[in-house]
This record gives structure tokens, sequence and C-alpha cells, in this order.
């Protein structure tokens, strides 16, 4: 899941970075509006979540609140600010922000917020995605594997695993372009010419084939990759 994280505050958006980021989520870190408004209008990426802080460099998160909704945007926003007055909170609410975080704040509080909007999103997700075995749980950001036998073992995946997988389990039996993977995997600094993309996949395909597996990730030479698994339902 990707979120747009807008904070100029260097420490503290690091912090959240850090710790959404170990939670799984593929962060992307603007430190000014203008900035953050070129990110939402990249037509190849696509956010399910979004935290403003309320003062910015360029524009602030009320003008980026308000240039969302006038665009029809649904995408949930988590305003964080050190404003407290209730007159404050009003101005957050109705310029679109869906919920509103006075600093300081504790990063469980921050997390738990953002479940919260998760699950009030238009863009609401099951608990769990299964795609044949593999079943993906988002409560513990684990994924396993179930046998024949209705055991599940649990793999190991590192984030950047659990985010290629969950992307794959989205587009069963889809060729997905390398480029695309990039663009929905990968964080929007990263660089687009590395070779990243094949390494995780064959660290991905190796764990896979622990759990037999391993022929689950197809490689089309000169289209891009695919999950390719019998009787494949989402």
């Amino acid at each position: 899941m990707r979120i747009l994280l807008v904070e100029d505050e260097v420490d503290l958006g690091e912090a959240i970075k850090r710790s959404l980021s170990r939670d799984k989520y593929v962060v992307d870190w603007a430190q000014d509006g203008t900035q953050a408004w070129d990110y939402l209008e990249n037509p190849h990426v696509n956010y399910f979540l979004a935290i403003f802080d309320w003062l910015l460099p360029g524009l602030s998160g009320i003008e980026l609140c308000q240039r969302l909704r006038q665009s029809k945007s649904c995408l949930p926003v988590l305003m964080l600010t050190a404003k407290e007055r209730m007159e404050d909170k009003i101005i957050g609410l109705d310029s679109g922000a869906d919920d509103y975080l006075v600093k300081p704040f504790e990063m469980a509080e921050l997390k738990a917020r953002l479940r919260a909007l998760q699950r009030r999103s238009p863009q609401l997700q099951a608990p769990q995605l299964q795609v044949g075995p593999i079943v993906l749980d988002y409560g513990t950001a684990t994924v396993s594997v179930q046998s024949e036998s209705g055991t599940a073992s649990v793999i190991s995946l590192t984030a950047k695993e659990f985010q290629l997988l969950e992307y794959f389990m989205k587009h069963p039996n889809q060729i997905i372009p390398r480029e695309q993977l990039m663009n929905q995997v990968w964080e929007i600094e990263a660089d687009p010419t590395s070779n990243v993309v094949p390494a995780q996949m064959r660290l991905l395909r190796r764990k896979l084939a622990d759990y037999g597996l391993g022929d689950s990730l197809d490689t089309i030479y000169g289209l891009g990759y695919r999950l390719n698994l019998p009787h494949a339902s989402t």
C-alpha cells in the first residue's frame, strides 16, 4: 500500500517514513506542498492514503486538501498540525481532510488513525487477500501458504518482497512490465535504471520455492513478470 507523506520537519518526516516502511507501506515523502502536488498528479502512481502537515512551504496542507477535493479525488487524508483550537480543527476538516492529529503525537496513534481511514475509504480492501494457496493478511502484515491439509506456513518476507507480492496478488495472471513495478512498488526517488526489480524478483522467487511455489512467478522476456497460479482467485 502506497502513502504520500508531506512533512517539512526533517526529523519527524524521517521518523514517520521509517516507522511506516517497517510496517510494509511504500512511502513517498515530500517536504513541500508544491512537490507533493506534483507527486499527486503523477499518472503512474496511485496512493491509498495521504498525510499532510498543515504548515508547509509552497502549498499548505489546507491548499493541498482543497485541490484534491476540487479534482474529485477521494484520497483519504490525515492532517498533522500543532494547531489544537477547535476552530482550526473545523478549518482542516472543512478543507477536505478526513482526520486530524495534533503534534506531538505517538506513532502508535498515527498508525491507528491510518488504519481507521483505510477501513472507511472508498478504496476499502478486505482484511485478507488470497490468490491460490497464498494468503496475505493486512492486519498482521504477513503472507502464508496454505497446504492441501489446511495448515498454513508463514513466509518470512522483507518489506519490499511483501509489497511486490501484494502487487502481483492484486493482478494475478497479468503480465506486469518492469516499469510498472518500479512506479507502483518503489518510492518515486528510486533510480529507474537500476537492476533492483530483477534482483528482488529473484529473492522473492527463492522464498516461494521453499514452499513449492518457485514456478509461480514467471519472467516473460521482453514484457515483464506474471504471478501464475492455478485457480487464482482474489
